[in-house]
């Protein structure tokens, strides 16, 4: 009776296809959302590498780039220099020292703010971009059978 009043099952299958594109008009469908911003992250970064893959090399980008090489041997010497400082001239150092008490607190949080990001962001950039080996690659071990391990990927 059912085969009747509906028809053949290609009219079945062209219902049912009619019902889900009713039904995602009301609710997207959450896969077809999923793809779309796949691509779209995707898409993003394909533009952000295509950036990098032939820098420009001006001057401008020479000079910049050897000024970002310039705060760790700058933070290195000066401290080195303010050692030497404190020891050639002790009565001038201590006046400097005063002088830097007077600086209000806010502002030595913003310059640790500024050294640590600084800091953190090289260390975060060497960290995701580390060439990562293998411990049996480079000692040349096999690692050892782990039963209980074997028991549980068998299932």
């Amino acid at each position: 009776m059912i085969g009747k009043l509906i028809g053949t099952p290609a009219a079945v299958s062209a219902l049912g296809e009619a019902a889900q594109g009713v039904a995602e008009i009301f609710v997207p469908s959450a896969t077809k959302r999923m793809e779309l911003s796949a691509e779209a992250q995707m898409a993003a970064l394909r533009q952000l590498g295509e950036e990098y893959q032939h820098p420009a090399l001006s001057w401008f980008d020479r000079m910049v780039n050897g000024l970002n090489r310039l705060p760790r041997p700058c933070l290195a010497f000066g401290t080195l220099g303010l050692f030497t400082y404190a020891m050639v001239d002790p009565v001038a150092f201590a006046q400097r020292m005063v002088g830097l008490n007077a600086v209000p607190e806010p502002l030595w949080w913003l310059l640790g703010a500024i050294v640590a990001f600084y800091f953190g962001a090289r260390e975060t950039h060497y960290f995701r971009n580390r060439a990562v080996v293998s411990p049996f690659a480079a000692g040349g071990a096999v690692p050892e059978e782990n039963a209980a391990l074997e028991e549980w990927r068998r299932g």
